[in-house]
């Protein structure tokens, strides 16, 4: 998978910048890559919303040192928006105070179904045994929740939000450009579209209607999942905001759990294969035989045909990664390594020098008659299958 890209990197800041050097770089690269500057474009829309996620981390104190510490790696556990699967309306809203209330300068308004909360995104890694298997996790994250002492509203219990006094309730506002020739109409900058606010707030939330909590529950991982594959979590993200549900509708948004699969150190997953090294001896090469190795879920027997050659492959049928849909298993895969001992016995040197004066070197078929280097291409191939 591609390395995530760093985070200063993609905002064009220092690692030293200060709050307001974030919120100034991030502004510039949102309006820089907006969609609707750039339309069509889908590589300048992945900027953008990779930009919202920079913005997020290092505009959070707690996220920063996490991540100046570990990279990404670090902030693995503390769960982010999963900016990939928002709509760029939302982003925007999110992050309504970096734009001033105007929505980012974008078309019109997104016309929308029930209002519906974040998703956030958060990763599980795995051992590849547990990839074999499948295995329940438990994953331990943090999320905006319903304030319970107001139930959302925002304002004190016994009270109610009240009528926005700039929109007149209505969440909109109008504002005339060039001399009066035409009218454009803009979210409500005071009560950011709901057409309420608050005035008595509720001491609990301070007024936001929402509340910071910890949130822990299983997974269950399906066996043959691959790494970077997302396991979809329903009504696990956030409440929509208070702005968009006062008259209590609306959905959660989804917890996105990414699949980190841990390097093994015997074996490399192609597919559904299991790619090993064997090693041999040139006596077994040219003998053939039978040997026992370890695979992923137990000792394996593998039968080496004689005659056989530095990169030659070996299968093993079943003893692979079960198929994610079929769960049918693929095959262990031996990529044969030939090991020429460095010391030798007397009685060992005696035996080779007169197996020596018998041997006869054949060109293998089908290899290269070209010089040393399309020789070394030819193996290479042969071990990579390429």
């Amino acid at each position: 998978m591609a390395q995530p890209r760093d985070y200063y990197e993609l905002l064009g800041i220092a690692k030293d910048a200060s709050t307001e050097d974030i919120k100034r770089a991030y502004r510039r690269q949102a309006m820089k890559y907006h969609p609707d500057r750039n339309p069509g474009d889908a590589a300048a829309e992945t900027e953008f919303k990779a930009c919202a996620e920079a913005y997020e981390v290092l505009c959070d104190s707690e996220k920063r040192q996490l991540y100046d510490r570990h990279g990404h790696a670090g902030l693995r556990g503390n769960p982010h928006h999963d900016f990939r699967s928002m709509h760029v309306e939302d982003i925007f809203s999110m992050f309504n105070d970096i734009f001033g209330g105007s929505g980012g300068g974008g078309g019109g308004a997104r016309q929308r179904g029930p209002a519906r909360g974040y998703d956030l995104e958060t990763e599980i890694e795995l051992e590849l045994k547990e990839v074999l298997d499948g295995c329940d996790r438990d994953v331990e994250f943090s999320r905006q929740d319903v304030c319970t002492a107001c139930a959302g509203s925002g304002a004190r219990p016994g009270s109610s939000p009240v009528s926005c006094p700039t929109c007149q309730g209505r969440g909109q506002v109008q504002q005339n450009g060039l001399g009066g020739m035409f009218r454009m109409v803009t979210t409500c900058p005071n009560c950011q579209g709901a057409g309420k606010i608050v005035i008595d707030k509720c001491t609990a939330c301070r007024g936001a209607g929402r509340m910071r909590t910890n949130k822990r529950l299983r997974v269950k991982v399906p066996a043959g999942i691959a790494d970077g594959q997302v396991i979809r979590v329903a009504g696990e993200g956030e409440p929509p905001r208070r702005e968009l549900s006062m008259d209590g509708s609306g959905v959660r948004g989804d917890l996105h759990a990414v699949v980190r699969v841990k390097e093994h150190k015997d074996f490399e997953r192609d597919g559904d294969d299991l790619v090993m090294a064997l090693t041999i001896g040139f006596s077994r090469a040219a003998l053939g035989g039978v040997v026992e190795v370890k695979s992923i879920d137990g000792p394996v027997a593998i039968e080496i045909p004689n005659g056989s050659q530095q990169g030659d492959t070996v299968r093993v049928d079943g003893r692979g990664i079960p198929n994610l849909r079929s769960k049918k298993r693929g095959d262990l895969v031996a990529v044969l390594l030939l090991q020429v001992p460095h010391k030798l016995t007397d009685r060992q040197r005696q035996l080779l020098e007169e197996f020596a004066k018998t041997e006869k070197i054949e060109p293998r078929k089908g290899a290269s008659k070209g010089g040393f280097w399309d020789k070394m291409k030819d193996l290479k191939d042969s071990i990579t299958g390429g």
